[in-house]
């Protein structure tokens, strides 16, 4: 056969397939935002005369643990304790786990909340790495729900497996020590545990906003500015995308196969019977929900993993491009390992909707997304190169994936300003316009790159971990 024949038809090939792969993508953002608008109206419909003080702060209010992984937050973790305990829920405890910090971390906590080395029966259902220093409780009954536990650095699943064992609530809510809750977090997280009678909540996750730039006092945000850091700017529309299109539209198909690592609440049975946070993963958030669903898929237990819209948890996101791309690179290893291990689950119709809609969907449009990207790119070079291109056509395809991407986020715009509307400020909604405009060209192809470099690592790089987060700090 001819080999111009056979190259003709290759390309032919791929040109379908990629053409059919971006109008799937195209056709899925615009399903999930119509989605999301659907269930976050109903959530507001529902929610909107619910008084969340009377109803959820008295003393037979469902037992919380909050459990906050610390390793080096010396610049943040007097401020951040805090945050976290000054919630205005009533049955709850604040479990800081100092995880090995090489800094005076925990000198300052034992300073400012007046802590001494206590006896204290922990439940060692997980294995961990052994307590260090011990466990500390305050001598001034002001903070009395706050439990500091020293132990030997052993990551963050490994604190958060500390946490579970040393709590002593029904209920654990997992969160990094530098986020910064509002008081009616709790109230509105355990909620859906409440509500549903016919299935077991396991877990709810809720939107995570960024902090930099805004102004916290005491713990407490005061005052939300947009950041004059263009990088930070566009992680902001990314978040939107994320938690106000993607993972509320995934709640309302009861799909939902990742709530953050920075907040999110656990049934403290079903993560202990599951065996806890997987250490030899980076992506552990997202692991142990995908084993939950797994588990009681298996065990034939009706059960909802739940999602709250409203704004509750504030965040200091990467201010530099080394940073974002470490972060980035870890997220996507995460991902990597979590699909790999639990690949029985994938096309699997015993998994119902786990395995039949929501695997596949983040194997080939989240985990296979850059490969398919850079694929897609080397074909353009390969076409630039062997054919002669109408190049009108080209610069319409461009214009077009250009143009989808920047309406996407502003219909989350839109929802963010016709339901939270967290920015208030004059001139602060063309600032979010123009930073629609410029994201995909500035923000996404180091994205790319990260995920490339992720793959790269995952599969050649056995020896990098988690990589190094810079803290700033949130007060200002």
């Amino acid at each position: 056969m001819d080999i111009s024949v056979v190259l003709n038809y290759i390309i032919q090939v791929f040109h379908y397939l990629f053409f059919a792969y971006g109008f799937i993508v195209l056709t899925s953002c615009i399903f999930l935002a119509i989605l999301s608008t659907i269930e976050t109206k109903s959530y507001l419909r529902k929610n909107s005369f619910v008084n969340y003080k009377d109803v959820l702060s008295s003393k037979i209010a469902p037992s919380i643990s909050i459990i906050a992984p610390a390793y080096n937050e010396s610049l943040n973790i007097v401020e951040n304790v805090r945050s976290l305990l000054s919630t205005h829920y009533v049955n709850y405890e604040v479990i800081i786990v100092n995880d090995g910090s090489k800094d005076d971390s925990l000198e300052k906590l034992i300073k400012n909340y007046d802590l001494e080395k206590v006896d204290y029966l922990i439940n060692q259902k997980l294995k961990t790495k052994p307590i260090r220093a011990g466990v500390f409780k305050s001598k001034n009954p002001a903070f009395e729900k706050l439990v500091v536990v020293d132990k030997e650095n052993g990551g963050k699943a490994d604190a958060l497996n500390v946490g579970l064992n040393v709590s002593k609530n029904d209920y654990v809510a997992c969160i990094d020590v530098d986020c910064l809750l509002l008081e009616d977090s709790l109230q509105k997280m355990i909620k859906p545990f409440l509500e549903y009678t016919d299935k077991r909540v396991v877990a709810s996750g809720g939107v995570i906003r960024i902090a930099n730039s805004c102004k916290i006092e005491n713990g407490k945000l005061l005052d939300v500015n947009f950041p004059k850091n263009k990088l930070v700017q566009f992680q902001i529309l990314e978040y939107l995308r994320s938690f106000l299109l993607g993972r509320m539209a995934w709640s309302r198909l009861d799909g939902l196969l990742v709530i953050s690592g920075a907040f999110g609440m656990f049934d403290k049975e079903i993560a202990i019977e599951v065996g806890g946070y997987d250490t030899a993963t980076v992506g552990e958030d997202m692991e142990i929900v995908v084993r939950m669903r797994r588990y009681l898929e298996e065990q034939n237990i009706k059960y909802k993993v739940a999602y709250i819209p409203d704004p509750l948890c504030w965040t200091e996101a990467p201010d530099s491009y080394k940073i974002l791309t470490s972060q980035r690179n870890r997220w996507t290893r995460g991902t990597i390992e979590t699909l790999k291990l639990h690949k029985k689950i994938g096309f699997n119709p015993r998994y119902r909707i786990l395995g039949m809609l929501s695997y596949p969907y983040w194997l080939i449009f989240e985990r296979l997304a850059p490969i398919i990207e850079v694929m897609g790119m080397l074909f353009f070079i390969l076409l630039i190169s062997t054919r002669d291109l109408q190049w009108l056509y080209v610069l319409g395809f461009f214009t077009a994936a250009y143009l989808s991407s920047v309406i996407y986020t502003l219909i989350s715009l839109l929802i963010e300003e016709t339901t939270y509307h967290q920015y208030k400020k004059k001139g602060v909604g063309l600032q979010f316009v123009i930073a629609a405009f410029l994201e995909p060209l500035i923000l996404h192809p180091v994205i790319l790159y990260a995920a490339i470099k992720g793959n790269i690592d995952y599969y050649f790089n056995k020896n990098i971990k988690w990589g190094v987060m810079t803290r700033k700090g949130l007060s200002g």
